[in-house]
């Protein structure tokens, strides 16, 4: 319900609301030079100071200053929804809302609208454009919204870049953020960082006094993804966004009316908190699709590591610089690596159907990946040839009588134009042939040139991709794409994103450091599911091919199994290779167990850059799932049993690290236990090194 309040008096340039537990304060206030700003206290705790909201615009004096208050609207909202699929079952939604009319008082008088919104979780706000005569069309050189910080917090950051997130996490104190101070990571293949000491969202702070604080966005949509100027001397932090082809003082492009997505602060005193909270997700727009009813969260095995691993690879031959149009590709002399051929393909789709797998993915299907790295070609893919060795209409059949999905492939190379044009093709392509889902990649600089994948032209096809996808009642993952900000409720055939350093950097880079996974759900999940591929079993890559030597997955086995529940997604791979899986079948017990989506979901111990332990009740019914990482050190973690149905007996089978367990020196021992418990039990979990624990929590005689 949304209940209006009274109508504040033009006069006042001050005003202050709470979150519906009285905790968190916002108070809204115009500078002697008529510049908006704002400021959040946790209760007696600053969470930022007062600081400045602003807009530049291209040939246009910019929404920064001059400003007189003319209205202050003030409302409440109080409802529940219920999400398509997710970490629980219900979300409630509550907020106390400001909505604050400016007017200029220099130049065109033109009005902006400040629209904040408090929740006891956290803070959400917005720039809005009403339509007026004397704005329409216009253009946003840049934002300068700040976060004036009260100390030097310690922050979960990496650098700021227009064209990836691919960064290896650094913990540091905020005054120490710089390009001194950054992780390397030359393996990237795209990169555009920001000059000076930038990072990218979600940032994630702590203070010394005890509280959490995570900055991000929610809804972003025509327009820019934000990233964050440090200020370390004065522990603030200003927006800035990405530029356009049209030049770097072109960043949006809007017309009135429009708004900004919003800016999202995060609070709690505890990391737990942080973890639990739906504010995001609350300030998206419900669901935009009439029918969900073939949205399916799924797990899947697919053609993709072993060529991660040296075994196979994507291209059909070893030819080079050929040209789509005129290539006859049933010419070309095969290599004899190409994995995605039909035999192997169907080895998959009996393995998913063996296991209980949903879908089978596929990478390396289509003509084009002799030439498609790198070099700013305009026309790489079409989406809808085949190589000669893969046979569409016979793996569709084949999968279809087993009861096993195929998800399809479009990496885009950059090339987005021609993806653009080529969309509605490829997914009537994908439809005629059965395939219910497609993972998407945009590897490689943007065509057309000048472009970002942070950028509003990007933004803009990313939704666009969610949209046409879903008119073809299809599912999509995104890979190299914009960080996510909560659309997936609007859009929730939008499963999953990559849009970080995933598990197939361990494969072929320094890899990823044990704490990486700790800190991934403070950071780059808050904003939603990522498409981490989990699962890796054989941890030493040499058994895979002797070129891997010394290359390693920088977990334990175990660790790789409580990713399943620690790191959240609907679409969740079984991500090393079926014969290998055949090896470790108790292990892989797990895998086939562990739900994708959830009722509800309890954070029971957690802090960033450290460990992180969470319970996850299945779907519609009683069974739980417990998830247990650490960094590089051991730990000893209890889990209270209290969130089990008093009164019921549950079979608990944990999968430990074994005698011996350490992600560099024993990282595939592991040992499986069961016993029985109630809510009254505690569980005491050994985390090896880089290790971790599942725990599966099934009613006894439930099976």
């Amino acid at each position: 319900m949304v209940l209006t309040g009274a109508l504040l008096a033009f006069s006042t340039h001050a005003q202050t609301i709470h979150s519906p537990n009285g905790r968190l304060a916002l108070s809204f206030a115009l500078s002697p030079a008529g510049e908006p700003t704002y400021q959040l206290r946790y209760g007696p705790k600053t969470v930022l100071q007062p600081s400045r909201l602003g807009i530049l615009l291209k040939d246009a004096p910019g929404f920064a200053s001059g400003f007189r208050v003319e209205r202050l609207d003030s409302s409440q909202h109080d409802d529940i929804w219920t999400p398509v699929w997710g970490e629980v079952k219900s979300i409630r939604n509550h907020y106390r809302e400001l909505a604050v009319t400016l007017t200029q008082t220099t130049g065109p008088g033109r009005q902006l609208v400040l629209r904040f919104r408090v929740f006891d979780d956290g803070l959400g706000f917005r720039y809005e454009f009403p339509e007026q005569a004397k704005l329409t069309y216009f253009v946003v050189a840049d934002e300068h919204t700040e976060f004036n910080l009260p100390a030097d917090h310690t922050a979960f950051w990496i650098r700021g870049d227009y064209d990836t997130n691919e960064y290896i996490y650094s913990t540091t104190r905020l005054s120490e953020v710089g390009p001194a101070t950054y992780r390397p990571t030359p393996e990237i293949s795209t990169q555009t960082p920001i000059a000076g000491s930038a990072v990218q969202t979600p940032l994630m702070l702590r203070s010394a006094d005890g509280l959490y604080i995570n900055i991000h966005e929610a809804a972003l949509v025509n327009y820019p993804a934000l990233q964050l100027l440090v200020d370390g001397p004065r522990h603030g932090l200003t927006s800035t966004l990405a530029p356009s082809a049209a030049g770097p003082d072109s960043k949006a492009f809007l017309q009135a009316p429009a708004h900004t997505p919003w800016r999202t602060v995060v609070v709690a005193d505890n990391a737990p908190a942080i973890l639990a909270s739906k504010l995001i997700l609350n300030l998206n727009e419900p669901c935009k699709l009439p029918d969900v009813s073939w949205i399916k969260p799924q797990k899947f095995v697919g053609v993709w590591w072993e060529m991660h691993v040296n075994k196979g690879s994507w291209s059909y031959s070893d030819a080079t610089n050929l040209k789509l149009a005129d290539t006859d590709w049933s010419k070309l002399k095969p290599s004899g690596r190409h994995a995605a051929n039909t035999a192997n393909v169907k080895r998959y789709i009996d393995f998913a159907a063996k296991n209980g797998l949903q879908s089978v993915l596929v990478e390396g299907w289509n003509v084009g990946w002799e030439d498609w790295f790198g070099n700013w070609k305009e026309d790489v893919f079409d989406f809808v040839t085949p190589y000669p060795d893969f046979s569409v209409a016979e793996l569709q059949a084949y999968a279809a009588a087993r009861n096993v999905g195929l998800i399809m492939h479009h990496e885009t190379s950059g090339s987005v134009t021609n993806y653009e044009r080529r969309m509605p093709a490829a997914y009537d392509f994908m439809r005629a042939y059965g395939y219910a889902a497609v993972k998407t990649g945009y590897v490689g600089r943007i065509i057309p040139r000048g472009e970002h994948h942070d950028g509003q032209w990007l933004v803009n096809h990313f939704v666009r991709v969610a949209e046409q996808t879903a008119a073809r009642r299809l599912m999509v993952d995104m890979h190299e794409s914009v960080r996510p900000t909560g659309l997936h409720r609007t859009y929730p055939n939008w499963l999953a994103n990559e849009a970080a350093r995933g598990n197939e950097f361990n494969a072929w880079s320094q890899g990823n450091p044990p704490e990486h996974e700790t800190i991934l759900p403070f950071t780059r999940l808050m904003g939603g599911p990522m498409d981490y591929t989990p699962g890796i079993f054989q941890i030493q890559l040499d058994a895979y091919a002797p070129q891997n030597k010394g290359k390693q997955v920088h977990t334990t086995l175990a660790k790789q199994l409580a990713l399943y529940v620690t790191m959240y997604s609907p679409l969740q791979m079984a991500a090393d290779l079926p014969e290998t899986y055949e090896r470790f079948a108790d292990a892989f017990q797990f895998i086939r167990d562990v739900p994708v989506d959830w009722d509800d979901t309890r954070v029971l111990a957690a802090e960033p850059g450290d460990y992180l332990t969470i319970a996850r009740r299945a779907k519609g019914r009683d069974a739980w799932f417990v998830g247990s990482i650490t960094d590089e050190n051991a730990r000893q973690q209890p889990v209270k049993l209290d969130f089990l149905t008093p009164g019921r007996r549950y079979q608990a089978t944990i999968y430990a690290d074994g005698p011996g367990a350490d992600w560099q020196k024993n990282p595939m021992s592991y040992r499986i236990s069961r016993q029985v418990v109630t809510s009254r039990s505690v569980l005491n979990l050994r985390l090896a090194p880089g290790g971790g624990a599942a725990v599966s929590l099934e009613l006894v005689g439930a099976k």
